[in-house]
Parts: C-alpha cells; sequence; structure tokens
C-alpha cells in the first residue's frame, strides 16, 4: 500500500475496524474511505456494488460483522449466520467485481474445531466439530475465509486472511446481554465496586482457558499482513499465552480493586474448554504483540470509567 492508496474499512466504528483505522492514520495512510451503517448497509448488495462502483477502493479491510459473546450467540445462532453471509458475500464478490488491489477478511478464532489440538496451527480447520454455542457465526466466519481462497485461486485476486485470538480494548461493547467476555467482567467488578455488592456472578465454571489481544495490536497485525503477505492460508494473530477464565477474573478483581466475593453460575455454558492460538507464522514473518495483558486491563478500565462516570 501507498500512503495515499484508496483504503476502506468496512465496519470502521466497532472494536475492531476503529483499530485498524487508528493504525493506519498514525503510519501515515491518509486516503482512508469509511461508511457508517446507516450511508451503507452491507446487507444490501445493490448499496455494496454502488458504493465499489462510485469509491473504487484500492484496498479493503473487512472488519465489518454481527458479533456477539456466548450468550448472544447462542440465542440467535440464525441472525449471526445469516447477516454475516450477506455482509461477507457482498463485499468479497464487489472487491473482485471492481478489481480491488487487495482484501483482507478478518475471521475468528472461534473457527476452529471445540476439541482441538493446543495450541492451534492454521492447518487444524476443519478437523473435528465446532463448539455449538456460536456454531452459526462460526461457519459464516469459515465461508468467508474459503471464499477469499477461492477467489485467489480461481482468479487470482489478492485475497488473504486472518484469524484473531479474543480482542479486547477500546470501543469495545459492554452490553451484558451480548458482549464477550472481558468487557463483561470489567463492567461487573467496576459496577460491584462502585455500588458496593458483595460478590460479583461469572457465567460457568471458571475453568476454560483463553488467549486475549489487545485490538491495537490487532490493527497493526492486519496492516502488517496488508504490507507483507500474499499466501493462501489464513494466518493466526494472538500472543501465545494463555489464562484461565477464573485467573482473568482474580486479576480484573484487583486491578479494579474490588473486596467482595467471586461466585461461578455453573448452570451457565462454559463453551469451548480450551483456546490457544499457534502463532509461529505470524511471528516468523516478522511481527509480536506489544501490549501486556494486565496493562491492556488498566486501560480499558480506564476508558470504562471515563465513559461511565
Amino acid at each position: 500500500m501507498e500512503k495515499d492508496s484508496k483504503i476502506y474499512v468496512a465496519g470502521h466504528r466497532g472494536l475492531v475496524g476503529s483499530a485498524i483505522v487508528r493504525n493506519l492514520k498514525k503510519n501515515g495512510y491518509k486516503n482512508i474511505i469509511t461508511r457508517t451503517h446507516r450511508e451503507l448497509d452491507l446487507t444490501d448488495q445493490l448499496a455494496v456494488r454502488n458504493f465499489f462502483e462510485s469509491e473504487r477502493p484500492e484496498y479493503v479491510f473487512l472488519a465489518a460483522a454481527y458479533v456477539g459473546g456466548i450468550n448472544a450467540n447462542n440465542k440467535y445462532p440464525a441472525d449471526f449466520i445469516y447477516k454475516n453471509l450477506q455482509i461477507q458475500n457482498n463485499v468479497i464478490k464487489a472487491s473482485h467485481d471492481f478489481k480491488v488491489k487487495k482484501l483482507l477478511f478478518l475471521g475468528s478464532s472461534c473457527i476452529y474445531p471445540k476439541n482441538c489440538h493446543q495450541p492451534i496451527k492454521e492447518e487444524y480447520l476443519l478437523s473435528g466439530c465446532l463448539e455449538p454455542t456460536n456454531e452459526g457465526y462460526a461457519l459464516a466466519k469459515i465461508a468467508g475465509l474459503k471464499m477469499c481462497q477461492f477467489f485467489k485461486k480461481q482468479y487470482e485476486d489478492n485475497f488473504i486472511s486472518c484469524m484473531p485470538t479474543n480482542l479486547y480494548g477500546p470501543n469495545d461493547n459492554y452490553d451484558l446481554e451480548t458482549s464477550h467476555v472481558m468487557p463483561a467482567l470489567i463492567r461487573k467488578f467496576h459496577d460491584a465496586k462502585v455500588n458496593n455488592k458483595p460478590y460479583v456472578e461469572v457465567w460457568g465454571t471458571g475453568k476454560p482457558i483463553r488467549e486475549f489481544l489487545h485490538v491495537d495490536d490487532m490493527a497493526d497485525a492486519c496492516v502488517f499482513l496488508m504490507e507483507n503477505y500474499d499466501g493462501l492460508e489464513h494466518v493466526n494473530i494472538g500472543t501465545g499465552k494463555e489464562i484461565s477464565i477464573k485467573e482473568l477474573a482474580e486479576m480484573i478483581k484487583d486491578i479494579i480493586g474490588y473486596d467482595g466475593e467471586i461466585k461461578f453460575d455453573k448452570t451457565k455454558p462454559d463453551g469451548t474448554p480450551r483456546k490457544l492460538l499457534d502463532v509461529s507464522k505470524l511471528e516468523k514473518l516478522g511481527w509480536k504483540y506489544k501490549v501486556e495483558l494486565g496493562d491492556g486491563i488498566r486501560n480499558l478500565w480506564n476508558v470504562y470509567k471515563i465513559k461511565n462516570c
């Protein structure tokens, strides 16, 4: 990409897209195109095609998606598969038809099998059954990844994919019905401290093990891949470090300074038991994360406090 290349970031208001825009601006890219959902509904095929025809972006970061945590994924699987397939199909096909130079599709580590060998290598995709609670979302993301591969194989389009691990950071979603675990826990512990609640309830047993990556690191990796990678296979993005949900809850409790008790609601689902990405491929390409988990949580809590005081 040149500094004046026309770059379209789909989903620029979300957690991922906003971080990519910040990174591009920090690195001197000057010609960034964005559209709000009101301005451009990516599930509308004709609207997407009209946008690509008029704007003619040279590079596309496909960060737009219909997302949510374990509760939302479990409740609304039809919405997650249908809306995400629409968004992906429309943007990828328009990128092909209007000769985009390069597209980066962002998937998710939830595409891998539920009981996958750890750490998870890229080649483990489709080697087993998916986690039932997020199957709809995962299937859509797998389809998007494969669509990029097939357009590359059949038409030689330079469409690549990356698979980020669990993300957190500025512009995260704190709605307890639809949020992911990190913002949900920060909100719960902060609110419990402010309101002197005797305990905080955490979904599940606390035993699942997860990997967390600050979204600014993820954005930096995405720009790095757009500039340096043209392979057919997708690339994992993560830290290579893991923590249990119980340990994460205790870490957030300590950082926030909450003195009450943690109670685990074992009637709620745990999700995938362990999810750690093998990031050796990305490290060999020359990229590694920078933000340590404790520092990232402190930063996110400070952002939450500013928005909710």
